[in-house]
């Protein structure tokens, strides 16, 4: 029997939902490592969910030390088949203010220092990823930040850079000249791993800031960031509410077989740890192969 349905990872405050139930703490052993921190299990409205501080309680690992693969196996592990994930973004539009929220539905990899696939050693596969962001989930998280009040955009290309530094000048005004909406520094490899292990994931994202490309505001701080992060959680925790309540009993989207038609590997030449290490994700198609 699953854990959970819903997996939620973000920061400080999520796991103190107002009406979450039946709340205890579970740590996850994955073949990855550690998760970032103990899985907070509760039930909202009779739907089972999963809350992972994506730092830490205490904010103590960088984007780029982030132990992804332990995260998502982790919630898979559990049963998790949607994953809503809060992050703080930069603005790259003048139209995009400070406070309001974004849901994003392409994203542009600026990474290069973090492991993003769950294969390899042995496996091969090739997942589609033309839409990065689960339709479905965007399409649910739009609709409950407009009922809850929030001044939402639906849509939007986030860039996903390295960090921990923010951005230069230069740098912010190259991707608002690809037409990017949003920048920030967790959404890969999660999305790219969640969408391996089959699992619904989008991004609900609080702006905090106008990046650095718009001189007549201060500098971008990490006081700044977390200031508005505090005043945006509020919002972030209605919409989660309203979300989860409206997620359907069967998922048709391609995230639920995106492993379908992805693995390369005949099973017989498969290496059996890694098989044995992605059980949870491969079995589905090659429970009987050897």
């Amino acid at each position: 029997m699953a854990e959970a349905k819903v997996g939620i990872i973000g920061g400080t405050g999520l796991y103190e939902l107002e009406g979450l139930t039946d709340t205890r703490e579970i740590r996850v052993k994955t073949p990855f490592g550690d998760p970032s921190d103990a899985i907070i299990l509760g039930t909202l409205n009779s739907i089972k969910l999963a809350f992972l501080p994506r730092h830490g309680r205490g904010h103590f690992i960088s984007p780029t030390e982030l132990p992804s693969k332990a995260n998502i196996y982790a919630l898979k592990s559990l049963g998790v088949e949607w994953i809503i994930s809060v992050a703080t973004v930069g603005s790259l539009k003048e139209r995009i203010e400070p406070l309001d929220i974004v849901i994003p539905d392409q994203i542009i990899d600026r990474t290069y220092l973090r492991p993003n696939t769950f294969f390899g050693n042995g496996i091969v596969g090739h997942i589609a990823f033309a839409e990065p962001f689960c339709p479905v989930l965007r399409n649910i998280l739009y609709e409950a930040a407009v009922q809850v009040g929030a001044r939402a955009h639906d849509g939007g290309t986030a860039i996903v850079m390295e960090g921990p530094q923010f951005s230069t000048r230069a740098e912010s005004n190259l991707y608002r000249s690809w037409g990017a909406d949003v920048i920030y520094m967790t959404g890969l490899p999660e999305a790219k791993l969640a969408r391996e292990a089959e699992i619904c994931y989008s991004t609900c994202a609080v702006v905090t800031d106008y990046d650095c490309w718009k001189e007549t505001v201060e500098v971008v701080t990490a006081e700044m960031v977390i200031a508005n992060l505090r005043r945006g959680i509020d919002t972030v925790k209605k919409i989660i509410k309203e979300a989860v309540t409206k997620l359907p009993q069967r998922r048709d989207c391609l995230c639920a077989s995106a492993l379908k038609d992805a693995i390369i590997t005949s099973p017989e030449l498969m290496s059996e740890k890694t098989r044995k290490d992605l059980a949870f994700i491969l079995d589905k198609y090659f429970k009987k192969a050897k």
